[in-house]
């Protein structure tokens, strides 16, 4: 097969990722030939660090969502290829060899599902619906951009996807302090985002779905088998499932003329 030299941009955007950005950066050492990092206003050393980085950093004022900022980001990148990681994720040497390897294959496919492992407190997550966790951030610019959702957004591309072998490694949850945090600013996100397309809700509501929520994490998807981390982690997705609609609830309640 013909080696080719495609270049790889990486694509981050962050807000107070101090704690997390140096090492997400040195993951990518020797494999991207771009950085571009989109920082929403940080008060810490984020944008230092992305500078010692030689990363191209944007700053812009406001704050679209996940999904505008990240294709604001896309949209400074200059090289063949794009990998979007976020902060808190880091690539592993063998996960580098195999991005390279695609990199240097002269054929048609242009956008790759990457399997992620996720860690929550402490522990890597192996059920509880976090594995198997396959994302779309690897891709051939121009081929794909990320949606416009305020919060779980997505890569949407009318490309085959094919799987690469290696983890993304994903620090999401360092402590439970993060995880509070984290439930708040996406209950939050979440409820502006159905609410704006028409969702409705109610205390009852909210209940029933943190209920299923837990129900669904810790039982179906077997979050049991992660023992004490599962039964956290199912605790603080019904958590978030019932603040999401708790304050769909109550964004009702300043349009009185809204009904279920």
């Amino acid at each position: 097969m013909t080696l080719i030299k495609n270049t790889l941009s990486a694509i981050v955007i962050t807000r107070n990722e101090a704690h997390n950005l140096d090492d997400c950066l040195r993951s990518m050492q020797g494999l991207v030939d771009e950085i571009v990092v989109v920082d929403s206003q940080s008060t810490d050393d984020t944008v230092t660090i992305a500078e010692r980085h030689g990363a191209k950093v944007s700053r812009p004022a406001d704050w679209p969502g996940f999904g505008p900022q990240k294709n604001r980001a896309l949209d400074l990148a200059t090289c063949d290829w794009v990998l979007s990681i976020d902060a808190d994720e880091r690539l592993t040497p063998e996960l580098s060899s195999e991005i390279r390897a695609v990199l240097q294959r002269l054929d048609s496919k242009v956008a790759y599902e990457i399997p992620r492992l996720s860690w929550y407190c402490g522990k890597f997550i192996h059920h509880a619906g976090w594995q198997p966790d396959y994302v779309l951030r690897l891709f051939k610019r121009g081929s794909a951009k990320f949606s416009d959702d305020l919060v779980h957004e997505r890569v949407v591309t009318d490309r085959a996807l094919v799987k690469l072998q290696n983890h993304l490694l994903h620090y999401s949850y360092l402590n439970f302090s993060q995880v509070l945090s984290k439930v708040e600013a996406y209950s939050t996100a979440s409820a502006k985002q159905a609410f704006a397309r028409g969702k409705r809700s109610s205390v009852g509501a909210a209940v029933g779905h943190g209920a299923w929520a837990f129900f669904r994490t810790y039982v179906l998807r077997a979050g049991f088998l992660d023992g004490s981390h599962g039964l956290a982690l199912s605790i603080s997705n019904a958590e978030t499932s019932y603040y999401k609609y708790l304050k769909i609830w109550q964004m009702q309640q300043n349009r009185p003329h809204d009904t279920l």
